[in-house]
């Protein structure tokens, strides 16, 4: 038997199901062990079965704004100050040592980088491919300047350049990581590409998004990983399911806003259907009184058993709920709210089971148009049938959990 540690980002959704996902597929011989520092989702740890650890000190909103866009490369300003990451850094050491952890599994939470090394345990990350250091090296055009004329393109591949420079050679990483990673005995983490590398790299990904791609030595390619949430199906659903309109699946993850959430609303009530949306965690007091008859607001589902209920989805573009879409044959919209999930929705529209849209024209015909395509396009629903079948047996979490077991059994 041997510890395993988990330390997911506890207010980022994706992040803490991935995470529950490959502790589950660990044999229970093992011993799991949680960590998480923001309360979010910390009850779907809890829910799960595992060991929960709260650790302090916990961020606020702002703090946690903050950090989503840094770890998504939105931004390069932190809010990691020196004092709270030597704190994290010591809380962490401090854990591994009490539980005996043989391996640590992190999501996005940068201390682990430290903690994990400096006490000489593996330290194992499943992440999507993009914004990972090979990916950014080997990507010509990043997508940042929109557009398929000579000058969009140009400037394209400028800025392409320009970030990868940043992001993988500058020495930009936050300062207090410099110092505490070096008052800790590791060596410094000094550009941002180092604060998200971990010595085993699960890449998270089906292998027709690799086509192109090269993985270099400590990324090792798992397959698709999403949520598998335990609670029931409100019987909305169902109900809604068996009604002559089409039903909609409205999935923003955590990483969207309310003004998006009640703008995605609001053009869903303009077309036929009807809508089951999660999004009351966006949601101010007064706002359901507004939306839309055809928009229910619903608590987070198992969207992994909307498989036949729901007709398309529209989806915020992060890569757990793309993924279920694709493994339910559900086609949908796709927005992209940042490189990462930009990258998953287009990938899909390639394959034919999607169609991207800007979340900037959410409100504008194209976004509705987009929508009744998704809903009446034979081609796209044939697409995503095929998408389907072609995750039948892809389970990046047991995959996932064979590496880790073979590194903590030493088999």
């Amino acid at each position: 038997m041997a510890t395993v540690l988990f330390c997911p980002v506890t207010f980022n959704l994706a992040e803490t199901t991935r995470m529950i996902q490959v502790a589950r597929a660990l044999d229970p011989v093992h011993r799991v062990v949680f960590l998480g520092y923001e309360t979010d989702f910390a009850d779907l740890v809890r829910d799960a079965g595992f060991e929960y650890r709260a650790g302090e000190p916990a961020w606020g909103r702002a703090e946690r704004d903050q950090a989503i866009a840094f770890d998504q490369g939105r931004s390069f300003r932190s809010p990691f100050t020196r004092e709270l990451v030597d704190a994290r850094v010591r809380l962490e050491r401090e854990l591994i040592r009490e539980v005996g952890a043989a391996a640590v599994v992190t999501g996005s939470n940068l201390t682990s980088f430290i903690s994990a090394r400096a006490e000489g345990v593996p330290l194992f990350y499943p992440v999507p491919f993009p914004l990972t250091r090979p990916q950014v090296a080997q990507t010509r055009r990043m997508g940042f300047v929109s557009g398929t004329g000579r000058l969009a393109r140009a400037a394209d591949l400028v800025a392409t350049s320009v970030f990868r420079w940043i992001y993988n050679s500058a020495p930009l990483a936050p300062k207090a990581f410099t110092s505490v990673a070096e008052a800790n005995g590791v060596p410094p983490l000094r550009t941002v590409s180092s604060l998200l590398t971990a010595d085993r790299n699960l890449v998270t990904e089906m292998s027709w998004e690799m086509e192109g791609f090269d993985l270099p030595d400590g990324f090792e390619l798992v397959g698709p990983i999403y949520a598998h949430l335990d609670a029931p199906l409100p019987s909305i659903v169902t109900e809604l399911a068996t009604a002559p309109e089409p039903l909609v699946y409205l999935g923003l993850g955590s990483s969207a806003d309310r003004r998006l959430a009640l703008a995605a609303a609001a053009a869903l009530g303009t077309l036929p259907v009807n809508v089951i949306a999660p999004i009351g965690h966006y949601l101010e007091p007064g706002d359901r009184d507004r939306l839309p008859r055809n928009v229910h607001v619903t608590p987070l589902l198992p969207a992994h058993r909307l498989a036949g209920l729901v007709d398309a989805a529209v989806l915020h573009g992060g890569q757990g709920t793309v993924q279920t879409a694709c493994a339910t044959g559900v086609p949908f919209v796709g927005m992209g709210l940042q490189p990462e999930q930009t990258w998953h929705v287009r990938s899909c529209e390639r394959r034919g089971n999607a169609i991207a849209v800007p979340p900037k024209h959410v409100g504008r015909p194209e976004f509705t148009a987009a929508v009744r395509r998704v809903l009446d396009d034979p081609a796209i629903r044939t697409a995503a049938d095929e998408v389907r079948r072609a995750y039948e047996g892809a389970d990046g979490a047991a995959e996932s959990a064979r590496l880790i077991e073979a590194a903590v059994t030493g088999r």
